[in-house]
């Protein structure tokens, strides 16, 4: 039986369109230092050996077993953006979420977003907003926060009535605080995913519909519960909606549990710790974040 041998050493995962150029430029150095150490001795071994080597990697996506990994693991965040591969993983973290790098060069940065009063521009920490707005307490039952009861039940009867009737983008606009003038705002499903988004760019992105429900129900809430809350721009408002689905215990618009874990998401060059909270029932997603900024 005839063995193809090309067929046998091809590895699509890394090659093609998922060839990691940082895996390949490093390989490729390191099969030129073996075939110059080689030819020293013998230049039509190092030669072979050189060209043997370009094509292992050219089948394979790399030369030495377990770049992927090493490269990921190993390799400085800085030598990945030489490459052009940022390291950094895109999590849909609601409004405000969506990195400028992901915008064309037309396109308008997020830094359009005005909200509806004059607003402070200064870092906010959404854990102490939550506490100092009494959004959050201690809970009675173990060493941790949980949201209060008020807000709770304000919050929940807010999913509720959004759940009952189709999210009205004008209203989801104007609660989250965002002004942008001329432009028409659209809600607009990409898979599991959700995003609102204007004609020249995506001013956020939220990994379901509930997670997006759950924000402008919150928000809701706080417009009433908080004096800041108009104080706040909306890449503000979108860190502390964002940090307060981190605290659901039921999943919006039913009365199945949540969950909270931990996943390692994988890229071409790097790996990631994202942690997730989910609907027990449907799967669906409410909140993902890198563990190293929850």
């Amino acid at each position: 039986m005839k063995v193809d041998i090309v067929e046998i050493l091809h590895q699509p995962e890394y090659t093609d369109e998922n060839r990691c150029e940082p895996c390949t430029v490093l390989n490729l150095v390191i099969a030129g230092i073996a075939g110059s150490a080689i030819a020293r001795k013998s230049k039509l071994g190092g030669a072979a050996a050189f060209g043997a080597s370009v094509g292992l990697i050219y089948l394979r996506g790399y030369l030495v077993p377990g770049t992927p990994t090493l490269t990921k693991r190993y390799l400085p965040s800085a030598v990945l953006r030489w490459f052009g591969k940022e390291p950094e993983l895109e999590t849909r973290g609601g409004l405000g979420s969506v990195p400028s790098e992901t915008t064309s060069a037309n396109e308008q940065p997020s830094k359009a977003m005005t909200s509806d009063s004059e607003t402070s521009t200064e870092e906010i920490d959404p854990h102490d907003f939550l506490l100092t707005e009494d959004v959050l307490e201690p809970c009675e039952n173990r060493d941790d926060l949980c949201i209060s009861e008020s807000y709770s039940k304000r919050w929940n009867a807010e999913i509720v009535d959004l759940t009952e009737k189709d999210l009205d983008v004008d209203e989801a606009v104007s609660i989250l605080g965002v002004q942008m003038e001329g432009e028409t705002f659209e809600i607009e499903q990409y898979g599991e995913a959700w995003a609102l988004v204007t004609g020249s760019q995506t001013i956020g992105q939220w990994p379901s519909q509930g997670a997006l429900l759950a924000d402008v129900g919150a928000a809701r809430v706080l417009e009433e519960w908080s004096d800041e809350w108009d104080n706040l721009v909306p890449a503000q408002r979108g860190q502390i909606l964002n940090g307060l689905r981190l605290f659901l215990e039921r999943c919006p618009g039913s009365e199945g549990s949540v969950s909270i874990s931990q996943e390692t998401v994988e890229s071409c060059c790097s790996s990631h710790e994202v942690i997730t909270v989910s609907c027990d029932k449907t799967g669906e997603r409410l909140f993902e974040q890198q563990l190293n900024e929850v």
